[in-house]
């Protein structure tokens, strides 16, 4: 059984600082990509990060850098280092696998920039 278990959002003041974890299980984790998805209300969830299992990344171009990816194999962690946080990046963010796992989505974890 999937399970995707997200953490570190908070309320941060823009030009600020976060770094999300997602903890996975249920997944041959050293062999799958791995991403960071966001949703902003009214908005379609958007991948703005991947990392790929040699730990290649790869950001959208709104994100570009500004955030960093990575993961760690023995905690079956991937990580989203995100600086200079502007309020556009206030979403519910989330990781999965690439393609989408079949086990669905955890929880996210909420980010909101603002003064």
């Amino acid at each position: 059984q999937v399970q995707l278990v997200e953490s570190g959002g908070g309320l941060v003041q823009p030009g600020g600082s976060l770094r999300l974890s997602c903890v996975a299980s249920g997944i041959t984790f050293r062999f799958r990509v791995m991403g960071w998805y966001r949703q902003a209300p009214g908005k379609p969830r958007e991948l703005v990060a991947r990392i790929d299992p040699s730990g290649n990344p790869n950001y959208a171009d709104s994100v570009k850098g500004r955030f960093t990816i990575s993961r760690d194999f023995d905690m079956n962690t991937v990580y989203l280092q995100m600086n200079a946080l502007k309020p556009e990046d206030t979403a519910i963010y989330y990781c999965n696998t690439i393609p989408l796992n079949s086990g669905g989505w955890g929880q996210g974890t909420q980010v909101t920039v603002s003064s």
